[in-house]
């Protein structure tokens, strides 16, 4: 007698990725075409590795593999319908040899409409032959699933953090934006406050660090959190509100009455979710609108 798994609730899902059905993803039938399923889940497996802080291309390459999909079930019970608010649950249900597969399903609310499996095998790029699930990466996938955190996050001196900060904040300012040097002159990735200020950088799994900032002093109880950067393919995994909740709470600690940043003019409403307000007029800095922010703490 064969036992059939129980089909997955929305409590079942430790990461859930939102997304709104378009327009050009609805068929005749006026509901999502079948054939979408796929895609959202496809995109939902990509949000998957982001909250591993797991940026993918790069950590492929570290384990000298990639993942190749095998198998691809979906079990329609619903449909969804233009501008649909649904979510993407997935999963790490198992681990094999060389293998791994995903649950995955999509709710409305926690309405269960379209429900699947992947596999995928670990291989050689080259070749696209099997190869042993590393260690590393079933690590980093039973931890998940355990509820373990992906970042840890590190504070100290920039004698004790300022290699891997410096790093961060070159690939972000000086090679991606293309800032070379911030407001006086100095450089992008160390300027003459660094010794001065406390410095915290957030380490994935794998020893990377993925996020950077600092805590700098200005007297009559105020501090200045700075240098906030995250690379790109982890963005919106909430790595950069770790960082500056936690100067945040340095800063208070230690007896300051606020905490000041002068945020990228397109960064402003993430800084207002942490509980900043802006404060005068927009000023440009290294080329880029700035507005000035503080929260009371």
């Amino acid at each position: 007698m064969t036992t059939t798994a129980a089909p997955p609730t929305h409590a079942d899902f430790r990461f859930l990725e939102r997304l709104r059905v378009r327009w050009a993803e609805v068929d005749m039938q006026r509901i999502v075409f079948n054939g979408h399923y796929l895609m959202y889940f496809d995109t939902a497996v990509a949000g998957y590795w982001r909250a591993l802080a797991m940026p993918y291309h790069e950590t492929m390459e570290a384990l000298a593999g990639d993942l190749f999909v095998r198998k691809a079930t979906v079990e329609y019970e619903g449909s969804a319908r233009y501008d649909d608010l649904c979510e993407v649950g997935v999963r790490c249900a198992r681990i094999g040899r060389s293998s791994m597969a995903f649950a995955v399903a999509l709710f409305r609310d926690e309405t269960r409409l379209v429900s699947g499996e992947l596999v995928y095998v670990f291989a050689d790029p080259a070749t696209q032959t099997s190869r042993p699930v590393p260690d590393a990466l079933r690590a980093v996938l039973e931890g998940f699933e355990a509820g373990q955190p992906m970042v840890e996050q590190r504070r100290g001196t920039w004698a004790e953090l300022g290699r891997d900060a410096a790093a961060l904040r070159r690939e972000v300012f000086e090679v991606e934006l293309g800032v070379h040097s911030a407001a006086g002159g100095e450089g992008a990735a160390a300027d003459a406050h660094d010794e001065q200020a406390l410095h915290v950088v957030a380490y994935n799994r794998f020893g990377k660090a993925v996020g950077t900032a600092r805590l700098l002093g200005e007297g009559a109880g105020r501090a200045r959190i700075g240098r906030v950067a995250v690379i790109a393919p982890l963005r919106g995994a909430g790595i950069g509100a770790g960082l500056v909740r936690t100067l945040a709470d340095a800063a208070r600690a230690r007896g300051e009455r606020e905490v000041v940043l002068s945020a990228q003019t397109g960064a402003q409403r993430f800084y207002e979710r942490l509980g900043f307000a802006p404060r005068g007029e927009r000023f440009e800095e290294a080329g880029r609108m700035h507005q000035e922010m503080v929260r009371v703490l």
